[in-house]
């Protein structure tokens, strides 16, 4: 019997599905992600003459925002998504934003799929980069903060990634 070890999370990718130029190696290497979670809303329920508890009922899942971060690139195919998005929520020109699904894919040191996660209809609601610093040597890292309905785990296909 083999031992298990459990899979690093350092090597994973980002697909934004959808967006016209997303699908370059570039654009789906990211150095952070984070908010990927939920947590479900309880409300409580007290029983007359049932003094040692409260009941704890199930309302409704919760999900924070993601975020993403990386080295900072110009003229990429998020940073138009971004624009767009930025003229629809401000103006009353309509333009051809929609929100995207993403695909977030943990690897193995072959490529393969570990775990996949899909989150349906993410928009962005935050851009900012780190601060500018003379006295650091540090990369330049942006961080795209994105609003989503959900997410869910899909099966793995054990297939090799070809980006």
């Amino acid at each position: 019997m083999s031992a298990y070890y459990p899979p690093t999370g350092f090597h994973f990718r980002v697909e934004f599905m959808g967006v016209s130029g997303a699908d370059s190696d570039t654009e789906q290497r990211f150095q952070e992600v984070s908010g990927l979670s939920f947590e479900v809303e309880t409300e409580e329920l007290r029983e007359g003459g049932e003094n040692r508890f409260t009941y704890k009922l199930p309302k409704r899942a919760k999900y924070p925002n993601l975020i993403l971060k990386r080295g900072l690139l110009t003229n990429t195919a998020l940073l138009d998504w971004l624009k767009d998005a930025l003229k629809t929520y401000f103006t009353v020109v309509i333009y051809d934003f929609k929100p995207a699904d993403l695909i977030i894919t943990l690897l193995d040191e072959a490529d393969a799929q570990v775990a996949v996660w899909k989150v349906v209809q993410a928009y962005p609601v935050k851009w900012s980069t780190a601060d500018l610093k003379a006295t650091e040597n540090a990369i330049l890292v942006e961080t795209i903060e994105l609003a989503y309905q959900y997410f869910e785990r899909l099966p793995v296909e054990n297939t090799v990634f070809k980006g």
